[in-house]
């Protein structure tokens, strides 16, 4: 097992990996038993992990190991591949806490239909990672179970709200990781981290299971430490659920069939407006170069004006702080979850409950959202935000009719330091700029490495494909990986 590279600078990908368990090379028990001695050794500098599941895990390794000889999983990509799942994602008897002392008890009686299909891939589940509270926030510092660490940096926030999965991937704590995506959870903490994170389309993965923020702009999506794998998870998590009424099904979810080193032809726009001002110059001159590789493959590449997302960060937190308000008063101390113990009366125990069981910024979003959403401010602020959302997707559409995929930055600077941000939110909002507009249309988009900082630290690169265009961002990314590595 000594050759096997779980932690080294070139880690070994689940690709990989389970070509190796497949040919005998190694057992799936010695792959997760090291993935575990590697948490033990690390998780105390970065705590990604909020459980880890080691007795399960390994019993887990075991059963995969039986169906691998008897034959089966011979077609799975993840069979035997260790994987961390975000802890807002349903999994049957064992905790998912949602980084929140309100749900620090909650065990659900029920898998999350990704989970299901991870597990009939043979993929073994290694433990929940960190979060900011009801990924709501921007850095996994309003987690209950303290921040996250960039492993890159331990000074530097790893980014989030996917913060625990983008930091296990980069500290080799886990091959891949599953994450969330509201507002640009996946790809944000994938940039500041120095991974590749997708966030699909909306519609394409279940959101069953899924502990809901934003039910209309939430998707689980992969973070992995390179292209083919986030493809390969996303093939097996993707496809129709009719348990969820927003699952849409599509004519392929083939998407490791998009991992081609070609780009010669495909149209690429950057709005000029996510290379203007605001913009980390040392961040956008890694963007600029990373669309010359592209140019120089033979990709057509040109700028374009796409005023309209100028507007979603304001119409984003509107919409986003109004659902997570009606989806959160759920948490009331009555049907599950964390009780407060004094308290005189049904009135008592709910503000009692609500006021001890959530954080700061999550309070913070529910009076937001509450807000908007009441009496005399409806219509100016929640019905306009709606308006706008309709826009932005109006925008996109219009560019997409002449580009295949657009180009540009996933955050405005690299990870900030930790502290930086919590005393000015307004702040740690607008580093969303480049990502929420995603979500407001349904979009997929995907980041990847595609340089450092002067500090070293690692600045992403967002392709933002059509709806459904998940093989248009997949094969970009993949070609400009191919000649980034070189």
């Amino acid at each position: 097992m000594a050759d096997i590279k779980l932690q080294d600078a070139t880690p070994m990908t689940a690709l990989e990996l389970t070509t190796r368990i497949k040919a005998g090379e190694v057992s799936v028990e010695e792959v997760v038993k090291k993935q575990l001695e590697i948490i033990k050794s690390e998780d105390e500098k970065y705590n990604c992990y909020i459980t880890v599941w080691e007795e399960a895990a390994i019993a887990r390794a075991k059963e995969v190991q039986n169906l691998l000889d008897e034959g089966k999983l011979a077609d799975s990509p993840l069979a035997g591949v260790p994987i961390a799942i975000k802890d807002n994602i349903c999994t049957k008897g064992e905790l998912t806490t949602c980084g929140s002392k309100m749900l620090s008890n909650f065990k659900p009686p029920y898998n999350a239909e990704v989970i299901e299909r991870l597990e009939a891939a043979g993929a073994v589940i290694i433990g929940k990672v960190n979060m900011d509270e009801f990924a709501m926030g921007s850095t996994t510092e309003t987690s209950y179970y303290g921040p996250t660490k960039n492993p890159r940096g331990v000074e530097y926030v790893p980014g989030g709200s996917s913060g625990g999965a983008a930091a296990a991937v980069a500290a080799r704590e886990a091959v891949v990781a599953l994450g969330s995506d509201t507002g640009g959870s996946i790809r944000q903490p994938s940039s500041f981290c120095g991974v590749t994170g997708i966030k699909p389309t909306y519609g394409t993965v279940s959101r069953y299971g899924l502990v809901a923020y934003a039910s209309s702009l939430d998707q689980i999506g992969p973070i992995a430490n390179n292209v083919a794998d986030c493809a390969s998870v996303l093939e097996v998590i993707a496809g129709h659920d009719a348990k969820d009424s927003t699952s849409v099904p599509t004519d392929s979810y083939q998407y490791t069939k998009a991992l081609v080193d070609d780009v010669k032809g495909k149209k690429i726009g950057i709005p000029r407006g996510y290379i203007g001002k605001g913009l980390d110059k040392e961040v956008k001159a890694s963007i600029l170069a990373a669309a010359k590789v592209l140019e120089e493959k033979g990709a057509i590449v040109e700028e374009f004006d796409l005023d309209i997302v100028d507007l979603a960060i304001p119409a984003y937190y509107v919409l986003a702080s109004a659902e997570a308000s009606s989806n959160l008063s759920r948490y009331d101390g009555v049907k599950y979850g964390y009780r407060t113990e004094n308290f005189e009366g049904l009135g008592d125990l709910y503000k009692k409950t609500r006021s001890e069981g959530f954080g700061q910024e999550v309070k913070r979003r529910m009076m937001i959202g509450a807000f908007v959403l009441s009496s005399g401010y409806y219509d100016a602020y929640y019905n306009k935000a709606l308006r706008v959302k309709a826009l932005i997707k109006e925008g996109f559409d219009k560019a997409f009719e002449k580009y295949d995929v657009i180009l540009g930055p996933t955050a405005p600077t690299t990870a900030l330091k930790i502290g930086e941000n919590l005393s000015d939110p307004l702040k740690m909002y607008l580093g969303d700029i480049y990502t929420v507009s995603v979500n407001l249309a349904g979009l997929p988009a995907i980041s990847l490495p595609c340089g450092e900082d002067s500090n070293g630290m690692p600045i992403g690169l967002q392709l933002i494909g059509k709806p459904f265009g998940e093989s248009d961002i997949i094969q970009v990314a993949y070609s400009y990986e191919q000649a980034r590595d070189k």
